[in-house]
């Protein structure tokens, strides 16, 4: 048990109601700089126990009991009272547990529970009790407990009617107790006691994510600092991708080894995050799910997920936290995706080539007819790289989720690296313009001699 929350005290009634909260005790350790291992050392002189008569042999045996002649009862020397006698006592603990004297902090995740006893303080009994008890939040209401259908028959003067209530504290900032009784007192009048106790809920720590996005990867990383004055110890953390993605969690190679054993669940050792302020970073890759079957993306929804958190403060009082959604790069539908498949190795100056394209239908409807062109961009330099022959194909329609591989004859006229730019796809159906293909670097040499 720890402190008692104040609340607003009753008057003119019998009944009152004290709350406290009930949690661990913690370790009574000694902060004294010297350490006495025998009350002698506090009346007796330090060579009181060191008889000259006894020669050194025999002081030895004396003050170190290990030898074989020690004697079995005998204490140490003053000057081998520095000496350790059990490794406990270098942790300064004295093996007794201090009862909390605060109400301390709650936070988020963890389970409040209350010890509520309710006190007749006045000389008149206390009949048909009913007794309720919830915590009010900035949104909602929870009912804890509620004995209207079975009252409390009586509390005798002096008495008392004890209960415990547990809640899962799940919303931050002020959170109102209230207890309410109705009872009939000593002149059979129906009373009605209400009483509030207040606390507020922090947050044990905080979880700062980073989204980037390499090439075709999506990278997930995930700070998590602890605002605690205690040390949490992670027994969880789990990433929980939504439906249109997998996530891997990026690790060491010695954790990944040790997370390939088989008595990986067993063994695991907790994740410390240190208090006040301790930080701990985890690293996911995550890959869509939709690309991985072949389905055609759909304008969707960028939530990548949420972490589920468990963890354990020092003395094992548990806590769990779930993250709200994480959202990455929007996904875009393209109705049409326009591909370079193949470019020829060797590229010469002024003679044709062909480039291998393909065109997908991404949508559940038939598009097309498409004209294939080279659109001229939209600055002004000279393009040396262009269509040979015709300057618009053109394209059967193309059925759902299907694909068409075609050739463009292209020639290029400057020597060196130059850009292939601006094919475009229109729809002449639709009459929609595409987004042209990104450029394509080639390297354009001179006919060989022999």
């Amino acid at each position: 048990m720890s402190g008692q929350l104040q609340g607003g005290s009753p008057s003119n009634h019998s009944l009152a109601f004290r709350v406290m909260r009930l949690c661990r005790p913690s370790f009574q350790a000694e902060e004294a700089v010297l350490r006495l291992l025998d009350p002698l050392d506090l009346l007796a002189a330090e060579d009181i126990l060191v008889d000259p008569s006894l020669p050194p042999d025999d002081l030895l045996r004396i003050s170190d009991p290990s030898t074989p002649d020690a004697v079995a009862n005998s204490d140490f020397t003053f000057r081998d009272r520095f000496q350790i006698r059990n490794p406990v006592d270098a942790m300064a603990l004295s093996g007794l547990l201090i009862v909390p004297q605060s109400f301390g902090n709650i936070y988020l995740g963890e389970t409040f529970s209350s010890y509520i006893s309710v006190n007749n303080s006045s000389k008149f009994e206390a009949r048909d009790v009913i007794i309720k008890a919830e915590i009010q939040t900035e949104r909602q209401r929870i009912l804890l407990l509620d004995t209207s259908k079975s009252p409390v028959e009586s509390i005798r003067s002096g008495g008392r009617y004890d209960f415990i209530v547990e809640h899962d504290v799940k919303e931050l900032g002020p959170h109102t107790l209230v207890c309410t009784a109705l009872y009939n007192d000593g002149d059979s009048e129906r009373k009605y006691l209400p009483q509030f106790f207040k606390f507020i809920v922090n947050n044990p720590l905080s979880v700062r994510t980073k989204v980037r996005t390499v090439k075709d990867n999506t990278y997930l990383e995930a700070c998590i600092e602890n605002h605690t004055k205690s040390n949490l110890y992670m027994d969880q953390v789990e990433f929980e991708p939504s439906q249109q993605w997998t996530a891997t969690r990026l690790e060491t190679s010695e954790y990944s080894a040790e997370a390939n054993s088989e008595t990986r669940g067993l063994l695991k050792p907790p994740v410390l995050i240190r208090a006040g302020g301790g930080i701990y970073n985890y690293l996911y890759v995550i890959k869509s799910t939709i690309e991985e079957f072949g389905q055609s993306k759909v304008d969707g929804s960028s939530i990548l997920g949420k972490f589920q958190i468990t963890w354990r403060m020092n003395l094992g009082e548990p806590g769990r936290l779930q993250t709200q959604q994480i959202y990455g790069t929007p996904i875009t539908q393209k109705d049409i995706e326009l591909q370079m498949l193949d470019i020829p190795p060797i590229i010469i100056l002024e003679r044709p080539f062909q480039v291998h394209l393909s065109i997908t239908n991404q949508t559940d409807r038939t598009l097309g007819p498409f004209e294939v062109f080279t659109s001229p961009g939209i600055s002004n330099d000279e393009k040396f790289v262009m269509v040979n022959g015709i300057q618009k194909l053109v394209l059967p329609p193309l059925e759902a989720s299907n694909s068409n591989i075609f050739d463009l004859n292209l020639i290029a006229t400057g020597l060196g690296v130059q850009k292939i730019s601006g094919i475009t796809i229109f729809d002449v159906r639709e009459k929609k313009l595409y987004d042209p293909l990104p450029d394509v670097e080639i390297f354009v040499d001179t006919t060989t001699t022999t």
